[in-house]
């Protein structure tokens, strides 16, 4: 079976019989074509059946016949010209089964295009920031865990849900607060509400639901904990403002993002103890400033035109000289909790590894490359994983050391015994 083309031009009718199916190979014209008859041909699509095919395939002449076609005999076969232009269909009717699946694709496709916006308003698709505001809180609840016990997976958990959520609620609302100025940033044109992808309103809306499923997760806790946790509601809402009235920013961002360094602990013992949280809270909003200030780099020349301050521009190129600064606080607080909480080798020897990072850090940051600072930014994830893992394993490795105290103890006190006990029987012998 061959496929073809039929050339018609004014100085009559000439048949190019070109192209074939897969399986055949043949190619054949049926009249030489000259060059002045070339110029006025015009291109109709044709099928070329050969007359032997037709002539014993009644089903395929039928066909023939349904698609409305002209049919002429030719020297070389059965020349067919449709009266419109089409082709043979590549596959018989579509079942039910097909049609269904295929409304339900689109019907899943228009769901994902109506819900991306609002995962992107979350930053769903930057976990990073979810992780920064879950470390304290993991942080606070390993340090309040018992000598050779694991952290509450629950409270984990709880706090994990609760940090996703209300990091989510943090953006609606600074994207809210910020859609003039995103508008003027490379990085923060094509966010949802800028882009005109999600209303104003709708916006508004999504954020009392990220509210509410947050507050189903404080009433979770205990009421100490949930009156403490229900206080930050404030600096989250006052945070996106104090960019446009302070070079400190970030400072801000710290007192609300670790928030959880109080929350954690109050949420197993039931109050704070501030002795131990303090620090660990100072300490983490030390740490705060360091990797803000390095993302806040990024965007320093667009703020630099829009009159947004930041801690970016507070520093210039002093940057490294306050970051390590801040870096020896964080390092200094984190050994006073931990003296607070009794904390063995394990704990500080993860402080060890977490000042080495951040040394390294600083030293190889260029803070005139927006991909680099990127980079740092993301890295103190493992800043926070650091600092977790060592509280746990220091935290189980208390209670070794304490029962080799309690052996120690023991043994003395029986060896003093037993020494009282021989001078007695001494002095009796000498008595007698």
């Amino acid at each position: 079976m061959i496929r073809g083309a039929v050339w018609k031009g004014s100085a009559g009718s000439i048949n190019l019989l070109h192209g074939a199916w897969p399986w055949s190979s043949t190619i054949r014209i049926s009249r030489p074509i000259h060059g002045k008859l070339l110029r006025n041909m015009k291109l109709i699509p044709a099928v070329i059946l050969p007359a032997r095919s037709l002539a014993g395939n009644r089903l395929l002449g039928s066909r023939l016949a349904n698609y409305g076609r002209k049919t002429s005999m030719h020297a070389y076969g059965l020349q067919t010209i449709p009266n419109t232009i089409g082709v043979f269909p590549t596959r018989g009717i579509a079942s039910d089964n097909s049609d269904n699946s295929g409304q339900e694709r689109k019907q899943l496709h228009t769901w994902q295009q109506k819900l991306s916006p609002y995962a992107r308003l979350m930053r769903i698709d930057r976990p990073i920031g979810s992780w920064l505001l879950f470390w304290p809180c993991g942080w606070s609840i390993a340090l309040s865990t018992p000598a050779g016990c694991w952290p509450d997976p629950y409270m984990l958990g709880l706090f994990g849900v609760g940090a996703f959520i209300m990091r989510g609620a943090g953006c609606t609302i600074n994207d809210l607060w910020d859609r003039d100025i995103d508008a003027k940033v490379e990085r923060t044109r094509s966010r949802p509400l800028v882009a005109g992808e999600i209303a104003p309103f709708d916006a508004l809306v999504f954020l009392s639901g990220q509210l509410g499923v947050g507050l189903l997760v404080l009433l979770q806790l205990n009421w100490y904990s949930i009156l403490l946790g229900a206080s930050s509601l404030g600096l989250v809402i006052v945070y996106p403002l104090m960019k446009r009235i302070t070079y400190w920013p970030q400072l801000m961002l710290g007192a609300t993002f670790n928030w959880g360094a109080l929350l954690g602990w109050s949420a197993t013992q039931g109050s704070v103890e501030w002795s131990a949280c303090l620090p660990l809270y100072v300490a983490g909003v030390c740490w705060t400033i360091v990797y803000d200030t390095i993302y806040a780099h990024q965007d320093k020349v667009d703020d630099l035109i829009i009159g947004i301050k930041s801690t970016a521009l507070r520093f210039g190129d002093n940057t490294k000289l306050w970051l390590s600064g801040f870096t020896v606080a964080m390092v200094g607080n984190l050994i006073a909790a931990g003296l607070m909480c009794d904390q063995t080798w394990p704990y500080y020897t993860s402080i060890g590894l977490i000042g080495a990072h951040l040394a390294h850090q600083i030293h190889s940051l260029n803070i005139n490359n927006p991909k680099d600072c990127a980079t740092k930014f993301i890295s103190n994830h493992q800043v926070g994983f650091l600092l977790f893992l060592g509280i746990v394993l220091g935290t189980l490795y208390k209670k070794n050391s304490e029962e080799r105290l309690k052996t120690s103890s023991t043994g003395s006190g029986s060896s003093s015994s037993s020494q009282l006990s021989a001078a007695v029987t001494s002095a009796r012998n000498i008595a007698v």
